[in-house]
């Protein structure tokens, strides 16, 4: 993820599609890190108050009451760590698009280099076929004023 915010930084003011992707990754790093925070913050409390209702007392409804709490308070620690997994997941894929962005990128630029290989072709194979019809030309003037030409009949 630092490296988004490296990349991010190291543009300065400049704008287009790489500023705003630079912007958006920004934004997501700083979700996802308010999310993490928030869902450990909801471990930590639930299994703070988790372990202060365990407690063992001589009344029955109280300990009914206080299971409930237990139970309550597990629950919402296992909703926060399912979360957690959730966001480990949606990482998981960050990195791996993130990797195919990158080839998108290598792919790009050897689309640029093939490209400019075939300008480079084409202009070759026009000064070629533009040196061959000179050449053509000279020789069918050589042949129509050589005197072989004339020895010859013409056949029609």
């Amino acid at each position: 993820m630092n490296r988004g915010g490296a990349a991010g930084a190291g543009l300065g003011s400049g704008s287009g599609p790489t500023a705003a992707a630079a912007a958006a990754a920004a934004q997501k790093q700083k979700t996802l890190l308010q999310r993490v925070e928030t869902d450990i913050g909801n471990i930590v409390d639930n299994f703070s108050h988790l372990v202060n209702v365990a407690r063992v007392n001589d009344p029955p409804v109280r300990n009914s009451q206080e299971a409930f709490m237990m139970e309550m308070r597990a629950a919402r620690m296992v909703q926060a760590a399912d979360s957690l997994l959730k966001l480990v997941s949606e990482l998981k894929q960050t990195a791996i698009f993130s990797g195919f962005a990158s080839l998108n990128d290598h792919v790009e630029q050897r689309i640029v280099e093939f490209n400019q290989q075939a300008e480079k072709s084409d202009r070759l194979l026009s000064r070629i076929a533009e040196e061959a019809a000179a050449s053509l030309k000279e020789l069918e003037s050589h042949y129509y004023s050589s005197s072989q030409r004339s020895t010859h009949p013409t056949e029609s």
